[in-house]
């Protein structure tokens, strides 16, 4: 058995968290690979992470308890090439990370934790996209597209942060790319070519995830973890 580390601060009562749960089983019975999530709360994170865990997929529900630790994790596993997925605070939080470490602006900043900072890459959302579904486009060539097999999607959101406007300038700019975005043109999925899977959604795939259709996100990243563990 392989394991995925599920960060965050993990509420029974937050549908996103149970969605993630259950997701996880649909992508992996589908595949026929032994692999499950673990919770692993932020605080608890630490230079053992990785020799447990063959996956790292950061859930929603931010604040995070420990924000340091997150992103030393993200960081980690975008260096190392180990699969990682963000979803909803798991993407405002690889942002985060790729302006710090690799866009080199050390204090780049999330709202959510301090909304006064003079480098924001993460501001909240001028209309809150919690509880809304969207249309999405996908850029043709991307990954995401290539998962889908469609350059266009209907999801669910449960968030009030993204990506600062300000900002889209420098990731567009960079070797992260840009590869969704809603109707508006606003950033909602991105991913790093190159990598095994390292991809982050604004919205939350798991929550459309059914034993009959497991979302093929998920599935994609579950592939990848097993890949990478040697199941495939």
């Amino acid at each position: 058995m392989k394991y995925i580390a599920l960060v965050g601060e993990f509420t029974p009562t937050f549908k996103p968290h149970v969605a993630t749960e259950i997701a996880l089983r649909h992508s992996s019975a589908v595949l026929g690979t032994a692999i499950k999530g673990e919770w692993v709360s932020t605080e608890d994170i630490d230079e053992s992470l990785f020799s447990r865990y063959s996956g790292l997929w950061v859930a929603p529900g931010s604040p995070y308890k420990n924000l340091e630790r997150t992103l030393w994790a993200l960081e980690h596993a975008r260096k190392n090439n180990v699969p990682c997925f963000g979803t909803c605070g798991g993407f405002q939080h690889m942002v985060l990370e790729y302006a710090r470490n690799v866009l080199h602006y050390r204090d780049a900043q999330h709202a959510e934790y301090d909304p006064y900072a003079s480098t924001l890459f993460i501001s909240r959302l001028a209309c809150s996209l919690a509880g809304r579904e969207m249309e999405l486009r996908f850029e043709s060539g991307s990954l995401v597209a290539e998962i889908y097999g469609a350059t266009s999607a209907r999801e669910e959101y449960y968030c009030n942060f993204g990506v600062d406007p300000g900002k889209v300038g420098f990731l567009a700019s960079s070797r992260l790319r840009v590869s969704g975005s809603d109707s508006e043109g606003k950033v909602r999925v991105i991913e790093l070519p190159g990598h095994p899977f390292y991809v982050g959604t604004l919205f939350v795939p798991q929550t459309r995830s059914t034993k009959r259709q497991p979302h093929p996100l998920v599935t994609a990243f579950v592939q990848a973890v097993a890949a990478a563990a040697g199941q495939l």
